[in-house]
């Protein structure tokens, strides 16, 4: 074979180009469903940071919804998931206490957008998410997680409650299908793209 003939070979190749890399967070309160929603959709082994509850902790956090939780996340959780073979989403779960709120800002450095979880029989715990999102400017979507098939109110009666402007999409979910937690993200990423101007 001849320089040229191998020239020639390869010139009908493309190059296969990764899929972008895209930083997408799922934040909201204790024990609303984010560690579940990472792990529902990756497709590598997710990465956690569970720690059992002590005492102490259950002394402080309201377990009066999830009675079986035994473990929260104290750092974040962390799983990827490829959308297509152009994008990919990288997925950084906060931890949802408020005494772990120090960590927010190196989680969400460098994120396109969020997603805000919510249980609507405790909508109180996702205040402090929104307020951040909001504040950060970052674009984010709330999803309802239907617990038992569930929720407790409306899309409009949880956007009333949380006071969350018309422009940011509300959705209900399962953060234990993922096709739901898939298309959860899906919203995100469409407005995140449709404010980038991309």
């Amino acid at each position: 074979m001849t320089p040229t003939d191998s020239l020639t070979r390869g010139a009908g190749r493309t190059a296969v180009r990764p899929p972008l890399p895209v930083k997408m967070v799922i934040a909201g309160g204790f024990g609303v469903g984010k560690t579940t929603a990472v792990g529902s959709i990756s497709e590598i082994e997710p990465l956690t940071t569970e720690a059992s509850i002590t005492e102490v902790a259950a002394g402080v956090d309201d377990l009066s919804h999830t009675p079986h939780k035994t473990t929260t996340t104290v750092a974040m959780d962390f799983g990827c998931i490829t959308i297509d073979p152009t994008l990919k989403l990288y997925l950084f779960g906060t931890p949802g206490q408020e005494r772990f709120g120090f960590m927010w800002d190196d989680i969400v450095e460098g994120a396109l957008g969020g997603l805000v979880i919510v249980d609507t029989r405790r909508l109180d715990d996702c205040y402090a998410a929104v307020d951040y999102f909001e504040h950060k400017g970052i674009p984010f979507a709330v999803a309802i997680n239907a617990f038992d098939g569930q929720v407790e109110h409306t899309l409009d009666e949880v956007r009333w409650a949380l006071d969350v402007a018309e422009g940011t999409p509300l959705v209900v979910f399962d953060a234990r299908e993922r096709g739901s937690v898939r298309d959860a993200l899906l919203v995100v990423l469409e407005l995140a793209l449709a404010r980038s101007g991309g």
